[in-house]
């Protein structure tokens, strides 16, 4: 049975960076794709950053284009997300996703699509940008 677990989040000041990971198991790394999500109070979910485990690609939302990467490990069956000039509107818990192949047609569609039933979830780690 897949499953998620999310690590690497905390308190970091504006300006700060943090790395993210998303340690996978019970899968076959080349049958998925993985994504960072993230949901703040009062927002909408929002998708960060995905990722093709199989061949590596991925996909940004404008929003953070530029200031997260996301990047994979398959020996590792890990992901993680390089968040730079994090800014107090980042505040949020961030949770990593994984789709089987054919669950989401392309990794753009992936983030796009918030929510998606089929989707495995990790727990969620906070972020939270403060002075």
């Amino acid at each position: 049975q897949l499953q998620l677990v999310e690590s690497g989040g905390g308190l970091v000041q504006p300006g700060g960076s943090l790395r993210l990971s998303c340690v996978a198991s019970g899968f076959t790394p080349d049958n998925y794709a993985i994504g960072w999500f993230r949901k703040a109070p009062g927002k909408e979910r929002e998708g960060l950053s995905c990722i093709s485990m199989r061949d590596g690609n991925t996909y940004y939302p404008d929003s953070v284009k530029g200031r997260f990467t996301i990047s994979r490990d398959n020996a590792k069956n890990t992901v993680y997300l390089q968040m730079n000039s994090l800014k107090p509107e980042d505040t949020a818990t961030y949770y990593c996703a994984a789709d089987k192949r054919g669950l989401s047609t392309t990794v753009q569609a992936m983030c796009v699509m918030t929510y998606k039933l089929g989707r495995t979830w990790g727990q969620g780690t906070q972020v939270t940008v403060s002075s």
